[in-house]
Protein backbone atom coordinates (compact mmCIF):
# COMPACT_ATOMS: atom_id res chain seq x y z
CA UNK A 1 0.00 0.00 0.00
CA UNK A 2 2.88 2.25 0.66
CA UNK A 3 4.49 1.84 -2.47
CA UNK A 4 0.81 2.61 -3.98
CA UNK A 5 0.83 5.77 -2.73
CA UNK A 6 4.55 6.91 -3.34
CA UNK A 7 3.49 5.85 -6.94
CA UNK A 8 0.68 8.12 -6.79
CA UNK A 9 2.58 10.96 -5.56
CA UNK A 10 5.35 10.66 -8.12
CA UNK A 11 2.71 10.41 -10.85
CA UNK A 12 0.61 13.78 -9.30
CA UNK A 13 3.68 15.72 -9.66
CA UNK A 14 2.61 19.17 -7.45
CA UNK A 15 3.89 22.01 -7.78
CA UNK A 16 6.10 23.66 -4.91
CA UNK A 17 4.83 26.50 -3.33
CA UNK A 18 7.12 29.80 -3.86
CA UNK A 19 10.10 30.99 -1.86
CA UNK A 20 10.90 34.67 -1.22
CA UNK A 21 14.58 33.59 -1.24
CA UNK A 22 16.98 30.60 -2.94
CA UNK A 23 17.13 27.54 -0.51
CA UNK A 24 20.98 28.51 0.13
CA UNK A 25 19.75 31.70 1.36
CA UNK A 26 18.04 30.16 4.37
CA UNK A 27 20.46 27.50 5.28
CA UNK A 28 23.37 30.41 5.49
CA UNK A 29 21.12 33.18 7.39
CA UNK A 30 20.62 30.18 10.43
CA UNK A 31 24.16 29.02 10.24
CA UNK A 32 25.16 32.92 10.61
CA UNK A 33 22.28 33.18 13.39
CA UNK A 34 23.55 29.87 15.56
CA UNK A 35 27.36 31.44 14.71
CA UNK A 36 26.61 34.65 16.83
CA UNK A 37 24.41 32.53 19.34
CA UNK A 38 27.74 30.65 19.77
CA UNK A 39 29.81 33.61 20.36
CA UNK A 40 27.49 34.65 22.94
CA UNK A 41 27.55 31.66 24.54
CA UNK A 42 31.49 31.53 24.19
CA UNK A 43 31.51 35.00 26.21
CA UNK A 44 29.81 33.67 28.97
CA UNK A 45 32.68 31.11 29.52
CA UNK A 46 34.92 32.99 31.68
CA UNK A 47 32.54 34.51 33.94
CA UNK A 48 33.38 32.69 36.96
CA UNK A 49 36.95 33.76 36.86
CA UNK A 50 36.36 37.68 37.24
CA UNK A 51 36.78 37.47 40.85
CA UNK A 52 38.44 36.04 43.50
CA UNK A 53 36.43 32.89 45.19
CA UNK A 54 35.16 34.09 48.24
CA UNK A 55 34.30 31.03 50.92
CA UNK A 56 30.66 31.04 51.85
CA UNK A 57 29.44 32.65 54.56
CA UNK A 58 27.65 30.27 57.74
CA UNK A 59 23.53 31.48 57.67
CA UNK A 60 22.06 30.79 60.95
CA UNK A 61 18.71 31.18 59.06
CA UNK A 62 19.04 28.80 56.57
CA UNK A 63 16.96 25.31 56.86
CA UNK A 64 17.07 22.49 54.94
CA UNK A 65 13.71 21.36 53.34
CA UNK A 66 13.24 18.56 55.44
CA UNK A 67 13.08 20.36 58.85
CA UNK A 68 9.42 21.58 58.33
CA UNK A 69 8.35 18.59 58.28
CA UNK A 70 7.16 17.88 62.33
CA UNK A 71 6.66 14.13 61.30
CA UNK A 72 4.01 14.17 59.60
CA UNK A 73 4.83 12.15 56.62
CA UNK A 74 4.81 8.45 56.06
Amino acid sequence: MLLQQVGASVAEHEELAPLWAEPWVFGVSIFAIMVVLMFVTLSYTNLGNRHEAVDEHSDPHRQHPNKHDHGQGH
